[in-house]
C-alpha cells in the first residue's frame, strides 16, 4: 500500500471503536425506550396513563405551536438512533471489511472469522437498535399528535363557551 492508503486505513480504524460504543449506547437506549414504551402501552391499554403533554400544557400553558415543538423534542433520539444506527452499522461493517480481505489473500481463516465477527455482529445490532426506535417512534408520535389534537379540542371548546 501507498502512504497515503495505509494513512487512510489508519484514521478509518481509529473510528471502529467509537463507533462500537455508540451502536451499543444506541442498543442500550433503545431497550430502555422498549421498556418505558411496553408500560406506556399498558398504561394506555388500562385507562390510567396520565400525558406528559398534557401535563406540561398545564403546568406552563403553552400554545399548539409550542407543544409541537415539545413533541420533536421529546421524540428526537428516538429518531436520532432509528436514522443513525444503521450508518453506523455501516460503517462498523466496512472497517474490519479490509482487515478480512486481506487475511483471505493469505489464507488466515482465523483472521477472517475475527474481522468478519465484528463486522456482522455490529450491524445487527445497529439494525435492531434502529428498529425497535423506528417501532416506538411511530406509535408514540402518533400517541403524542392524538394528545396535541385533545388540547386543540380543549381549547377550541373553551374558546367557543366564552
Amino acid at each position: 500500500m501507498t502512504i497515503l492508503e495505509s494513512g487512510l486505513y489508519d484514521i478509518a480504524r481509529l473510528f471502529l471503536l467509537p463507533v462500537l460504543l455508540l451502536i451499543l449506547a444506541s442498543l442500550a437506549y433503545s431497550l430502555w425506550a422498549l421498556g418505558a414504551f411496553a408500560v406506556e402501552a399498558w398504561q394506555r391499554r388500562r385507562g390510567v396513563h396520565r400525558s406528559p403533554l398534557i401535563a406540561h400544557r398545564h403546568r406552563t400553558g403553552c400554545g399548539s405551536d409550542d407543544l409541537e415543538l415539545w413533541i420533536m423534542k421529546r421524540l428526537e433520539w428516538l429518531r436520532v438512533v432509528a436514522r443513525s444506527a444503521p450508518m453506523l452499522g455501516l460503517v462498523a461493517t466496512m472497517i474490519p471489511m479490509g482487515p478480512a480481505l486481506l487475511a483471505l489473500i493469505r489464507n488466515d481463516a482465523q483472521g477472517i472469522g475475527e474481522n468478519l465477527t465484528v463486522a456482522f455482529s455490529a450491524v445487527i445490532l445497529a439494525l435492531v437498535a434502529a428498529s425497535i426506535a423506528f417501532f416506538i417512534l411511530t406509535f408514540r408520535r402518533r400517541w403524542l399528535l392524538e394528545d396535541l389534537r385533545a388540547v386543540e379540542r380543549s381549547l377550541a371548546e373553551a374558546g367557543g363557551a366564552g
